[in-house]
């Protein structure tokens, strides 16, 4: 494959990781008034947070890779989000809701893991240095977020056994 198809591959998907930042945002403020464990609003806020910074390396991977092309959406968030909504709209009570945005929450996250990780070999391909390296460290930061919902999840159920 030629430098240039795999840069217009690595901008194509750039592109939709940035539609995927507006998507999410709109998605977690949904979720934070649906959220009712203190700990998982914690962890609801943090993401908001950490989203932030990853727009900002996906702003600048656009700017290292030469600017966004082709569509300016992200129809798998958008359908994830849609699924997000229907978990926590069928909820029978608030433990199981706050289970059901975890678990959306991390498949989403494992999107940005798959995201992050195939365009970081991309560039590091190209020797997009800077996206290489910002994304590695977003990578590692969704796999910490990931724990992060996991242990979350393990520790509601041992208080729901206790109860």
């Amino acid at each position: 494959m030629a430098d240039d198809n795999l840069k217009q591959l690595v901008r194509q998907g750039l592109t939709a990781l940035k539609a995927g930042t507006r998507v999410a945002a709109d998605a977690t403020q949904e979720i934070q008034g649906s959220a009712t464990s203190p700990e998982l609003k914690q962890a609801l806020q943090q993401g908001t947070d950490q989203s932030t910074e990853w727009a900002a390396r996906i702003d600048r991977a656009l700017e290292e890779a030469g600017g966004p092309v082709g569509e300016d959406d992200n129809p798998i968030l958008e359908a994830h989000h849609q699924v997000s909504q229907r978990i926590r709209q069928a909820a029978s009570d608030e433990m199981s809701r706050d289970l059901g945005i975890i678990a959306a929450g991390q498949l989403a996250i494992h999107y940005w893991i798959a995201s992050f990780g195939t365009l970081r070999n991309y560039a590091e391909k190209l020797g997009l240095e800077r996206t290489d390296r910002e994304f590695r460290q977003c990578a590692e930061e969704a796999k910490q977020a990931d724990e992060q919902h996991s242990q979350l999840a393990e520790q509601m159920l041992r208080q729901e056994e206790m109860a």
